[in-house]
C-alpha cells in the first residue's frame, strides 16, 4: 500500500500552525508598515529639498533685488524729481516698486506649488487594506 497525498491536503505535520501564520502575518505587517514609513520619509526629504530651494530662491530674490533697485529707485526718484517735483516722484517710484513686488510674488506662488509632497506613499497606504484581504495588486 503506497501513501500518495496526491490531490490531498499535506498532513497536519506539515501545515504551519495557527500561531505560525499569525506570526508570519505580524512580520509581514510590520516590514510593510517599516517600508510605507521609509517612502514616506524619502519623499518628505525630496519635498522639503523643493520648498526650501523655492523659499531660498525668492529670499536670495529679495536680498539682491533690494540692494540694486534701491539704488536704481534714488537714481530714479531724482530724474523724475527734476521734472515734477520730488514729491511726486517718490510715489512715482513706489507705484513701479509695487507692480515688480506683486510679479515677484506670483512667481514665487508658482515655485511652491511645485512641492508634490508624498503622492507614492499615499497611494500605496490605500493598498494596504486590500493586500491584507489577499486582493493585492499586481505591476
Amino acid at each position: 500500500m503506497s501513501t500518495s497525498y496526491e490531490g490531498a491536503s499535506p498532513p497536519a505535520a506539515d501545515r504551519p500552525s495557527i500561531g505560525e501564520l499569525l506570526s508570519d502575518i505580524s512580520a509581514d505587517l510590520s516590514t510593510l508598515m517599516r517600508q510605507e514609513v521609509a517612502l514616506a520619509k524619502a519623499e518628505l526629504t525630496q519635498s522639503g529639498k523643493q520648498a526650501g530651494k523655492g523659499a531660498g530662491l525668492l529670499a536670495g530674490a529679495g536680498i539682491a533685488g533690494h540692494m540694486v533697485l534701491l539704488f536704481l529707485s534714488i537714481a530714479l526718484w531724482w530724474s523724475i524729481g527734476n521734472a515734477t517735483g520730488h514729491g511726486w516722484s517718490a510715489l512715482i517710484v513706489a507705484v513701479i516698486w509695487a507692480i515688480i513686488g506683486a510679479i515677484l510674488a506670483s512667481m514665487g506662488r508658482k515655485e511652491m506649488k511645485n512641492v508634490t509632497g508624498v503622492p507614492r506613499t499615499t497611494d500605496t497606504v490605500k493598498k494596504i487594506p486590500s493586500a491584507v484581504a489577499g486582493n493585492e495588486e499586481t505591476r
